[in-house]
């Protein structure tokens, strides 16, 4: 496969520079496949190795696909650890360095929930994990009703986690039309 450069997958030129200055010219595997299906609002499932860019895969799109006027949740990103919903909204943040006007937070448990309940306004991309966004959704903090992607990350290892009820009830919550993306490495 010829390799592809991230100026050929249709990115707004404020996420290039960005991704540019990241570091990132040619895009993996994963992300020459998954980054245009993602933009056109498929659902799709992403198989691909730790450590090829799986975030970048789903967050260019997200990215994108964020109206930075509308100052309400818009895509939620489901991780199975806190780790690693730290590490993705780290990254998602990197890329959306330049897109004025997005809030990325991450949420998740063992971090003082009203300070996290603070930091929710005018944001746009939650990633957390389950557990946590749950407990959002009943404090009513988390609002669902302007949701358009779903994105789980590592979906294998929350499903061997016992995430799945969990998930289920995020997703069954979601009350419009939505695009939901599987990233894994094994699935």
């Amino acid at each position: 496969m010829e390799p592809v450069r991230f100026e050929e997958l249709g990115i707004d030129d404020r996420i290039l520079r960005a991704v540019t200055e990241m570091g990132f010219e040619e895009a993996t595997p994963i992300q020459a496949k998954a980054i245009p299906e993602v933009m056109t609002g498929q659902d799709i499932i992403g198989q691909a190795q730790t450590g090829t860019g799986k975030t970048a895969a789903f967050g260019i799109p997200a990215i994108q696909h964020i109206n930075p006027d509308v100052k309400k949740l818009q895509t939620i990103i489901l991780c199975p650890t806190r780790e690693l919903a730290i590490q993705a909204a780290e990254e998602l943040r990197k890329i959306a360095k330049y897109m004025h006007g997005i809030k990325v937070l991450p949420v998740y448990g063992g971090q003082d929930i009203s300070r996290q309940i603070a930091g929710l306004r005018g944001v746009q991309i939650i990633v957390g994990t389950p557990g946590r966004v749950m407990d959002h959704m009943r404090r009513r903090t988390i609002k669902l009703d302007l949701v358009n992607m779903v994105v789980l990350d590592e979906a294998d290892e929350m499903l061997n986690m016992g995430f799945r009820e969990d998930m289920e009830l995020i997703l069954g919550q979601i009350p419009g039309e939505h695009q939901t993306a599987l990233f894994s490495a094994t699935m």
